[in-house]
């Protein structure tokens, strides 16, 4: 069975850091439950071999378990953690990013029928479902050119594209699709969440970010919802409050400092925003991560 090999190359070939000699490509390993950690997701595909991972993006919660994936066509602000994970059976996952421009390559070289017809309008850019057999084999053998440096250079971009290609060919296949596609829906709100990301401290009009992406307002503000499940706004809090509580680990007693730094003229509302997302005060949230030196992972897989 694919999975039974997945989870044995999960674990031989996991390092602390996470990362591989295969760029692009991650394994993660948790050998105990832990309190949730956010991160941005990037445009990841990620499986769980082993254990199960809970993530959440706004009031959404996505779980998914061994032999499911996910997907995120979007770089979202997410918080997350494995569970059912102890020392003797570890939580593993892979984590593979998804690369636009071979997307876009694989939907020039596909023919007539040999991929489902997409479906018109913006969807939210994360999804989970089962692995057909033929994803997760085409995953081990990549795993496998761990063992084999040899013939990386060469087979590498090949099962790439392979596995791109079933998730393009797959029940998410619309999700991936749209990274490939120039002027889809997906590619206007892309160039929003990057502005945001990149002026996260700056206050904007919706006019602005609309205009930036090519669409009226109305359907701008329709389609970023849908694809991110928050408004721009909310998406810009996010932002800000992980960006704050990355500054909190360094210095956890400049509270009304970090607030002004990522955006906040008022202490109060940054603490009690602080307080909504991550459960916690600064303060209180600043000592819990002095205490376990820094805060929980979130990083997909």
């Amino acid at each position: 069975m694919p999975l039974e090999e997945l989870r044995g190359l999960l674990e031989r070939h996991v390092r602390p850091d996470s990362t591989t000699a295969i760029d692009g490509v991650r394994v993660c390993r948790a050998d105990h439950t832990v309190s949730s950690g956010s991160s941005m997701s990037g445009t990841v595909l990620a499986v769980v071999a082993q254990g199960r991972k809970s993530l959440a993006l706004g009031d959404r919660v996505y779980a998914y378990a061994p032999g499911q994936y996910l997907v995120t066509s979007v770089d979202l602000p997410v918080t997350g953690h494995f569970v059912d994970a102890v020392p003797d059976r570890p939580a593993l996952g892979f984590g593979m990013t998804l690369e636009p421009s071979v997307i876009a390559e694989l939907l020039l070289q596909a023919g007539p029928g040999d991929l489902p017809r997409s479906t018109s309008g913006a969807r939210l850019a994360i999804a989970v479902s089962d692995a057909p057999d033929e994803l997760l084999d085409a995953m081990v053998r990549l795993l496998r050119l761990l063992d084999r440096p040899r013939d990386r250079k060469t087979l590498v971009p090949l099962v790439k594209r392979e596995i791109l290609w079933r998730l393009m060919a797959g029940e998410q296949g619309d999700i991936v699709r749209q990274l490939g596609l120039a002027d889809s829906s997906l590619s206007h709100i892309t160039r929003a969440v990057r502005w945001i990301k990149e002026n996260y401290t700056r206050s904007f009009r919706v006019e602005e970010l609309a205009q930036l992406s090519g669409t009226s307002v109305s359907a701008f503000h329709k389609n970023f919802q849908a694809v991110t499940a928050m408004t721009p706004i909310q998406f810009q809090k996010h932002i800000r409050l992980q960006a704050a509580r990355l500054l909190l680990a360094n210095h956890p007693n400049d509270i009304t400092g970090v607030g002004h730094r990522v955006g906040y003229d008022s202490s109060s509302q940054f603490s009690r925003e602080y307080r909504r997302l991550f459960g916690a005060a600064p303060s209180r949230d600043a000592a819990r991560m002095r205490d376990v030196a820094a805060p929980a992972p979130a990083a997909l897989p």
